[in-house]
């Protein structure tokens, strides 16, 4: 009998993969803080967790949003410096949690195949 690593690691690698996706993106927002008109965008983390869930888990893509700014510049720019840090540091430690998670399952997974 093999080990299916869709199900022992289940969610846990696509929610990994959208944690790296929104850094991406909040990465480009805070190199952007300048550019006139520039667009800050995000991803809504909970909503594409659920749209994994309740689909294909393999479509990893989100669906990226435009940030709603609290005051527009009268460049038209939209990134909120305090905000993306705040939202870019959320997203590390969560992305390193969910490396420790799976860290975690890889070792159990480990000593399965290992007969401990």
């Amino acid at each position: 009998m093999g080990i299916s690593f869709d199900r022992a690691l289940g969610i846990h690698p696509a929610a990994l993969q959208l944690r790296l996706s929104r850094a991406e993106l909040l990465s480009a927002n805070l190199a952007n803080v300048d550019t006139p008109h520039f667009q800050a965008k995000d991803i809504d983390f909970a909503a594409e967790m659920q749209r994994l869930q309740n689909e294909n888990l393999s479509d990893v893509n989100p669906r990226v949003k435009y940030r709603v700014p609290y005051q527009p510049s009268a460049d038209g720019n939209t990134v909120a410096t305090a905000l993306e840090q705040a939202e870019f540091t959320k997203n590390a430690l969560d992305y390193q949690a969910s490396m420790t998670f799976l860290t975690g399952k890889f070792a159990g997974l480990k000593q399965a195949i290992e007969g401990r």
